[in-house]
């Protein structure tokens, strides 16, 4: 194991790991149309199981999964509505990948909602995730689509470390 992998192995926690299964659970929840409350449901029964994610994840914080997956998708109309205008022009959501998309629905709502989590450690957070699946190229476009968020519903938070 090289040392960046290491050091990414440490910074994984259990809500690493619960945003690793609801960005899964967000992609099947559309890809499937299933039943958001059946997929997490499913998720807690069969998948959030010690272990998933890989063997240096750290168990996932069930709570905290729920949150993200149903929060997500009662607000997704107002999250879409954010990241739109977030989007380079020519750009549609419908146009992004799904696996992106559930990476960014994810990520804005923790922005939106989760003001217990701080705003750049919630986008650094989803920016490392998108890496799990194979978005090395889309990196950039996560946080820059993050960010601008960011600086639209915590404006003050993110005008402090400027």
């Amino acid at each position: 194991m090289s040392a960046a992998d290491r050091e990414h192995a440490r910074s994984k926690n259990g809500r690493t790991t619960s945003r690793l299964a609801a960005v899964q659970a967000l992609y099947q929840i559309e890809f499937a149309g299933e039943d958001p409350h059946g997929v997490v449901e499913q998720f807690r029964r069969y998948r959030l199981k010690p272990g998933f994610g890989g063997p240096d994840w750290p168990d996932a914080e069930p709570q905290f999964f729920v949150d993200l997956v149903e929060g997500t998708w009662a607000r997704k109309p107002e999250i879409d509505g954010l990241i739109s205008p977030a989007l380079a022009q020519g750009w549609t959501l419908a146009r992004i990948d799904p696996v992106l998309r559930a990476i960014l629905r994810a990520g804005a709502y923790e922005l939106l909602a989760r003001g217990d989590v701080p705003a750049r450690a919630a986008i650094d957070a989803y920016v490392d995730l998108s890496l799990e699946f194979d978005a090395g190229r889309e990196v950039g476009f996560i946080n820059s689509v993050l960010d601008r968020i960011a600086k639209g519903c915590r404006a003050p938070e993110m005008a402090e470390r400027r």
